[in-house]
């Protein structure tokens, strides 16, 4: 991919982070924050290389922790998971169907937060967990997987309209004929 791919998924991530923080409108009505960031790691993980997939989860990641009551970088290592485990399968997904990309967001919105709560737990923070918790782990699967057919959308419409696409025709045609002649 060229670096304006690159560029339009880290400006999507400080964005997306942006509007979490900002923006309380489906936390308050919803009673949860939907994330954002593993609905973009799916996306990275099946359109850009190992790099770009290591840069979103490190710099979404270290984002998103600091805006967040999260340690700082808890979150980079779920991100990462989920990203490596996306990529090292893509050959195997397809790509362009909706549904297909629905299952995956919905497994990696909700694989992210149980890892980033193991990860909590066994560096002896304390997060608040009860049976809301449940409520607010369903919200966040959903609305990521909600999210990420529409993220597939909107970036595939930006590629379009922002990356150069070269002609494939030529200028042979195969019912040409060629005539020779002797001198």
């Amino acid at each position: 991919m060229n670096w304006v791919h690159s560029i339009l998924i880290l400006v999507a991530a400080f964005i997306a982070i942006f509007l979490e923080s900002a923006f309380g409108g489906f936390r308050h009505f919803l009673g949860a924050q939907i994330d954002l960031l593993p609905a973009l790691m799916v996306y990275a993980s099946l359109s850009s290389g190992f790099g770009m997939v290591i840069l979103l989860a490190v710099l979404g990641g270290l984002c998103f922790d600091s805006i967040s009551a999260n340690p700082l970088g808890v979150s980079i290592l779920p991100l990462l998971l989920v990203g490596f485990l996306i990529y090292m399968r893509r050959g195997l997904i397809l790509r362009e169907q909706t549904f297909a990309q629905f299952c995956l967001g919905l497994g990696a919105s909700a694989i992210t937060p149980m890892l980033t709560l193991l990860l909590l737990l066994s560096t002896r923070q304390t997060p608040l967990i009860g049976w809301g918790s449940i409520w607010q782990w369903v919200v966040m699967a959903v609305g990521g997987a909600v999210f990420t057919p529409i993220c597939f959308r909107i970036f595939d419409g930006l590629n379009r309209a922002l990356s150069y696409s070269p002609v494939t025709e030529t200028s042979f045609r195969p019912d040409r004929e060629i005539r020779r002649s002797r001198k």
